[in-house]
């Protein structure tokens, strides 16, 4: 999955957004929970539902490659318990553009468990609807 949104901020700005864990909480979709717990890692708690499966899981994830303020890699898992699991990572880089910020991301997934069993299309189908529901809170939150 490959995708590039304009943000109406400065990269520094985006990229201080983009390692906050408050601000990552309020507009990642069923997102319940986000906090630091080292340097580089984090943890969510998270409810998701592709097409009937819907879960609450557990997701640990780890920052590497920190170049700031251009670029990082993400990588997490996430176990949902009867659901499945989850695990994949992003690339994800920031270009200055004017006033606004170009954000890029190339990132990867692997499921397992029922979510496996929903089909690649549903989960591919749901992973860009969230991601554009992400996306369309973030620049809403740097605008204001």
């Amino acid at each position: 999955m490959t995708g590039e949104h304009r943000i109406p901020a400065s990269r520094d700005a985006v990229w201080e957004a983009l390692n906050d864990p408050e601000v990552l909480k309020a507009c990642i979709p069923g997102c319940d929970a986000l906090e630091m717990t080292g340097e580089n890692t984090m943890r969510a708690d998270m409810t998701a539902k592709v097409g009937p499966v819907k879960s609450r899981f557990k997701v640990n994830i780890t920052i590497e490659n920190q170049k700031p303020p251009e670029s990082y890699t993400l990588s997490g898992e996430g176990q949902g318990g009867a659901a499945g699991f989850a695990k994949g990572g992003a690339d994800v880089s920031l270009t200055e553009d004017g006033g606004e910020t170009v954000l890029k991301y190339t990132a990867n997934m692997q499921i397992g468990g029922k979510l496996a069993q929903v089909g690649s299309r549903l989960v591919q189908g749901t992973a860009n609807k969230l991601a554009g529901n992400f996306f369309t809170s973030f620049a809403d939150h740097l605008q204001t």
